[in-house]
């Protein structure tokens, strides 16, 4: 069984999310989404979510074997405890992927990153273009 990670926001979820977990699941028998915190949310994008965690997490989880919030403090302390094969990141994804492969090397996480190239429909479905139509 081959276990596969996402990671992000997922507010204002969308055919869009849709798609990308739909993407994610080709890559193994079981996905998980790491779901941000609302303070990382705001830390790292200046803003709110529109959507609290635990609603964004309910949604989420409808589309993955398991979804779980992510962590306070070390943000990939979580990809230690989950331990996937494979970590599949969004065409657009930026945030905590920079030192991605290194911090996985130095935990002992053996796992591949794939980045998707495909999005569904990025002119519609994008959660800053929704969230601007609020």
């Amino acid at each position: 069984m081959s276990r596969v990670l996402v990671f992000g926001t997922f507010d204002l979820f969308h055919k869009g999310h849709e798609f990308f977990l739909s993407q994610a699941r080709l890559f193994g028998s079981e996905l998980y989404a790491v779901i941000a915190l609302d303070e990382t949310v705001k830390t790292i994008k200046s803003r709110l979510p529109v959507h609290s965690q635990d609603v964004r997490l309910r949604s989420v989880s409808a589309h993955v074997d398991k979804a779980v919030l992510g962590r306070r403090g070390d943000k990939y302390a979580i990809i230690e405890e989950i331990r996937p094969q494979v970590i599949v990141l969004g065409y657009d994804q930026s945030f905590f992927v920079d030192k991605l492969e290194g911090e996985l090397e130095r935990r002992g996480v053996d796992c591949v990153i794939v980045r998707v190239s495909e999005s569904y429909l990025p002119h519609i479905f994008k959660s800053s273009l929704l969230r601007e139509k609020q």
